[in-house]
């Protein structure tokens, strides 16, 4: 891995999203996706989401590299319009540390 840890990447990526709402649309991509609505933005998500899939399917380490960038971009998109933060996703991962998957699941509301 490089000088910074994907945690740190994700947060520095998130920050600059959230400086890039609102700016002019005509000039950043973030601006222009978060003027369309969190709907434009969750659709985007997905594809996002399922080009990743694919790349993983096929078995191109260089697409899912690639594919994944793209997902994570997006996601901190949608976050940020959400109002949640990454220290609101740590938190969640914190305090399902150490749970059993399975265990968790099943003690979810429904």
């Amino acid at each position: 891995m490089t000088d910074a840890s994907l945690s740190e990447m994700f947060e520095r990526l998130y920050a600059t999203v959230v400086e890039r709402r609102s700016a002019d649309p005509e000039t950043s991509y973030v601006a222009r996706l978060t003027a369309k609505g969190r709907v434009k933005i969750a659709q985007k998500l997905g594809e996002e989401a399922v080009e990743t899939v694919i790349a993983a399917v096929a078995q191109d380490k260089a697409a899912l590299v690639g594919e994944t960038a793209d997902l994570l971009f997006h996601l901190s998109v949608l976050l940020a319009d959400a109002g949640v933060t990454p220290a609101d996703i740590a938190a969640e991962l914190v305090r399902r540390e150490g749970v059993s998957g399975l265990a968790e699941k099943a003690g979810r509301k429904r």
